[in-house]
């Protein structure tokens, strides 16, 4: 009887834990100091998902590796995210990631795979970079965004590697 119980109360345990292991983590751009500057989508703005009007006030985490993707594509995604990831933070993510996975702003879709198997990642990344070069400020980069200007860009422009920064 003793075995028995020890082995149910230890099934309940790994369950929990289990149950611990699955729950979605917060997105690791996402402070409790950057909250203040967030705009948490639709609640605070109809159809806009997460992003930070304000400029990071910390170190930001690292993107991806590019080394991990085969897609070239894909790893000029990430190359680009890691050059403006300033950027990426104050930038909203249209696949809504900030509702299914908890993400705070473009960023975190490449400090994840989460932006290797999506192409509306991708294409904001990639939008995101062509206007930075352009000499748009992140608030004007947003705007385009949320008017959908980031899906006319060219994907096949990016099926070469990019020259190192």
């Amino acid at each position: 009887m003793r075995a028995l119980r020890a082995f149910f109360v230890g099934l309940v345990l790994c369950g929990v834990a289990m149950a611990l292991a699955l729950t979605p983590q917060p997105a690791e751009s996402r402070s409790p100091q950057d909250m203040q500057g967030m705009n948490m989508g639709p609640a605070a703005d109809e159809g806009v998902p997460a992003y930070h009007e304000l400029a990071p006030r910390g170190v930001l985490p690292a993107t991806m590796s590019p080394d991990a993707f085969n897609d070239p594509v894909v790893r000029n995604a990430y190359t680009v995210a890691a050059r403006i990831k300033k950027t990426l933070y104050q930038q909203p993510c249209y696949c809504h990631c900030d509702r299914s996975q908890g993400h705070g702003s473009l960023l975190d879709c490449f400090v994840s795979k989460h932006g290797a198997g999506c192409q509306i990642c991708i294409r904001e990344d990639l939008y995101a970079y062509e206007q930075t070069r352009k000499g748009k400020t992140p608030a004007q980069i947003r705007t385009g965004i949320i008017h959908g200007e980031w899906q006319s860009v060219d994907v096949s422009k990016y099926t070469s590697p990019l020259v190192a920064k």
